[in-house]
């Protein structure tokens, strides 16, 4: 099957097929649970159920023994054979008793239906793309393109999302006809039909946890959660490592997991030449201070420019980060290992986030802001305007915010609206007016939220956004793009919604971020660990788009490179790379180099050609 073959890498170790009736199922299996078994697609024993499975589920044993319990009787240790035999005793409700990451289908013979579902947080990707009487489904989108029976039509309103938000949020995706199910969305196609709903959200978080009465009670019980999804993410039949940079978040994995296992543990960590970026040598101590066997790589410009068309055939959506995780995977399966764990949530959960503290306080301003006259709001905004990037942002946030809610809507904004727009050709542009300056998923999130503290709101943003759409879909596409299972402990059900339900004042450390994190595992940590202030793990981006990647941005932002797809204002597009090599701002980076990733995307697919009529959003 050409849709299988084209996900080979995600599934080097086994690969299957069943058609019943007008149905077809096809795998790729990353064997992570009983390697010699578990075989996909798997069947119920009446025939009933056909099953695929894409993750990890950590609580399976638990599920076993209670299905055990009722008869069931299975023949294979695998995790996927406890899902398929959850889904067929309780139906849809199976869900809320899984723990870990997942994306799966299951056709049902008797119904003539197909059942697709993925994670709470959306750690595994679904990809879905329906016509008629036809419907495709894939964990990659490059798979769906492959069928043959998608038109591979990059759609307007995707453009605009990606320059606004670094990636292009969910349910959308840079494809017309395709799209994605949201985190903790399932879909029931049936006759034609397709049915979706949130089977998890945040207003469905269990309100059966008890708060803590005190500080020391709240560290103690965050302890013994965090070595209990440090076991759950262990649970494995095949070696499992650990990303290691040297921060808070990855040490208090790895310390952890040391404690929790039973054999040296092998960490990987990615360093530059440039002093500056690199958390090498924090990684290098941290690892001699836990005993694990590191293997550190050094990543350049040089590098990266000549892995650049690899990269790129590697994304089935544009994206403007993940190139760390890409490099970081490559050296963990060269090391030996099948899966390995990532600190990635840390912040989101713990408050780690510029955020955390900037949006209360712009919060508390807003109201006397807004009483100003409107002449003199319009004097400080083109101030603002006129300066760096940090002030644009906060113009941006002062014209369109009027709550928190609206305020952590614009936090991730890359390109403003104005400043996005005018990087698109004019015929494109004119299909976009009127588009919201806020996040796309702005009502439905206020609405998850109603009643919820800052703290709370603050981590939900970020997680069902940054989180959600660009570090877990870029770890999950860079990861098993080299045939590694990412899991990330922090992104956790269980902890998750045990922390939703505690005070904020105990989570909360204003003056020193996530301070109860580091307290709860302080005897694990390396003393430096404890001491040090927060550094963002950032590529030396600006560095090398001046140096070894030069050629490749020349020749991406070159006039014919810019007007082959017919999408973007070659002026526009060329002064913001001029204004670039020009300027000192290191933070504008970011936005010239995902930018130049949605020039080489788009390059790479067939030529453009707008369409008269508007494109109605996805809803």
């Amino acid at each position: 099957m050409r849709m299988c073959a084209a996900m080979w890498h995600r599934g080097p170790d086994d690969g299957g097929s069943v058609t019943q009736g007008e149905a077809t199922l096809g795998m790729r299996r990353l064997a992570i649970f009983d390697p010699a078994h578990g075989h996909q697609p798997m069947t119920t024993a009446d025939g009933r159920f056909h099953l695929i499975f894409n993750g990890s589920i950590y609580n399976h044993r638990e599920l076993r023994a209670e299905l055990e319990a009722t008869g069931y009787a299975f023949k294979t240790r695998c995790d996927t054979e406890v899902l398929l035999a959850a889904f067929a005793r309780w139906g849809e409700a199976c869900l809320d008793r899984l723990r870990g990451m997942f994306a799966f289908a299951a056709w049902d013979t008797q119904e003539q239906s197909l059942f697709l579902a993925r994670d709470a947080f959306g750690i595994k990707p679904l990809y879905v793309h329906h016509a008629g009487t036809r419907l495709l489904f894939a964990s990659e989108l490059n798979a769906l393109l492959t069928s043959n029976a998608v038109a591979t039509e990059i759609d307007p309103h995707a453009m605009a999302d990606y320059l606004a938000w670094l990636a292009v949020p969910a349910p959308r995706t840079i494809w017309r006809n395709i799209i994605s199910l949201r985190p903790g969305e399932c879909m029931t196609f049936h006759a034609g039909h397709i049915y979706v709903r949130s089977w998890w959200n945040f207003q469905k978080v269990s309100s059966k946890t008890k708060p803590c009465a005190s500080r020391g009670d709240f560290i103690r019980e965050l302890r013994a959660k965090l070595e209990d999804t440090i076991r759950a993410h262990l649970l494995a039949d095949v070696p499992v490592g650990a990303f290691l940079s040297g921060g808070l978040d990855s040490c208090v994995i790895v310390g952890l997991m040391q404690r929790a296992g039973s054999t040296r543990l092998k960490t990987f960590s990615i360093g530059f030449d440039e002093r500056d970026f690199s958390e090498a040598a924090f990684a290098t101590r941290a690892a001699r201070h836990f005993g694990t066997e590191h293997h550190a790589s050094v990543l350049t410009g040089a590098q990266i420019a000549a892995d650049i068309e690899k990269i790129l055939a590697s994304l089935d959506q544009p994206t403007g980060d993940g190139i760390n995780t890409y490099y970081a995977s490559r050296a963990a399966h060269a090391g030996g290992v099948t899966a390995a764990l990532s600190g990635l949530g840390g912040d989101e959960f713990f408050g780690g986030y510029p955020s955390f503290r900037d949006i209360p306080r712009l919060a508390h301003w807003l109201p006397m802001w807004r009483k100003l006259p409107a002449i003199m709001r319009h004097t400080v905004l083109a101030g603002l305007a006129r300066r760096g990037v940090r002030a644009r942002k906060l113009a941006d946030f002062l014209h369109h915010a009027r709550d928190a809610h609206e305020l952590a809507s614009l936090q991730r904004r890359v390109f403003s609206e104005a400043a996005g727009g005018s990087l698109l050709n004019p015929d494109l542009r004119a299909t976009l007016a009127g588009q919201s300056p806020h996040h796309p998923q702005l009502a439905t999130i206020t609405a998850e939220l109603a009643g919820a503290g800052q703290f709370e709101l603050i981590s939900a943003w970020e997680s069902r956004t940054y989180m959600a759409d660009v570090l877990l879909r870029d770890s999950d596409v860079m990861s098993m793009r080299h045939s590694l299972e990412l899991r990330v402990p922090f992104v956790d059900r269980p902890l998750f919604e045990w922390l939703w339900r505690q005070p904020a004042q105990f989570k909360d450390g204003r003056d020193r971020p996530k301070t109860a994190l580091a307290e709860a595992v302080a005897d694990v940590l390396p003393p430096e660990t404890l001491l040090r202030k927060k550094q963002g793990f950032t590529l030396p981006f600006p560095v090398w788009m001046r140096q070894e990647l030069r050629p490749f941005l020349d020749e991406t932002f070159s006039p014919a490179s810019v007007a082959r797809s017919n999408l973007f204002a070659t002026g526009a597009v060329q002064d913001r790379w001029k204004h670039f090599l020009a300027g000192s701002d290191t933070r504008e980076w970011s936005r010239v180099w995902s930018l130049a990733m949605l020039i080489a995307f788009v390059n790479r697919q067939p030529v453009f050609k707008p369409r008269r009529e508007n494109t109605p959003a996805v809803s």
